[in-house]
């Protein structure tokens, strides 16, 4: 993040379109036109609507813009991370839940499990991991593997969302 955050949310309010998906573009990980078409509902009257309109966006998406962003997330511990290849939101989250210190062991755990996962649902495990450790990741990775598709791609939407809601909450004054 930029010395611009946190912003206040009039300050949020007062940017240009533009602006506004300079500063906010990248919370919906390499989808900025969640940013784009959230500006269009300014102003916001508090952080949490701010919040509630980006999961708006990214719940009325057409369903291959929605699989596209799902689809833009770094696998958890995966290699691109590892190698520190990953957005810089991304980078920090997952250096927050311990990801960038595994052991030779639980790194192989999670690359079996990202192949396992993005095989059987075509897209990465998402997990909102802020405020989480690596044995919570771990264990929700394991359970959610056996999911169904459809009930996978809600809940890897759901967690999209909680990775607004975080992200924006670091960026944005209450």
């Amino acid at each position: 993040m930029t010395d611009r955050f946190p912003m206040s949310l009039a300050d949020v309010n007062g940017l240009s379109p533009a602006a506004f998906v300079d500063a906010f573009g990248d919370v919906a990980e390499h989808s900025p036109w969640v940013a784009a078409a959230a500006a269009g509902e300014r102003p916001f009257a508090s952080r949490d609507q701010f919040v509630a309109v980006f999961e708006d966006v990214l719940r009325e998406a057409d369903p291959d813009d929605k699989l596209a962003l799902v689809r833009a997330h770094p696998d958890l511990a995966g290699r691109a991370a590892m190698a520190g290849e990953v957005a810089d939101d991304s980078k920090r989250e997952q250096r927050g839940a311990g990801l960038d210190r595994l052991t030779a062991e639980e790194f192989a755990r999670f690359t079996a499990l990202n192949d396992r996962y993005r095989t059987t649902f075509g897209f990465p495990f998402i997990f909102a991991v802020k405020g989480a450790t690596k044995d919570m990741i771990l264990a929700a990775f394991e359970a959610r593997v056996e999911n169904d598709p459809a009930t996978e791609f809600e809940t890897a939407v759901t967690q999209v969302a909680r990775i607004f809601r975080f992200r924006i909450e670091d960026r944005v004054l209450p």
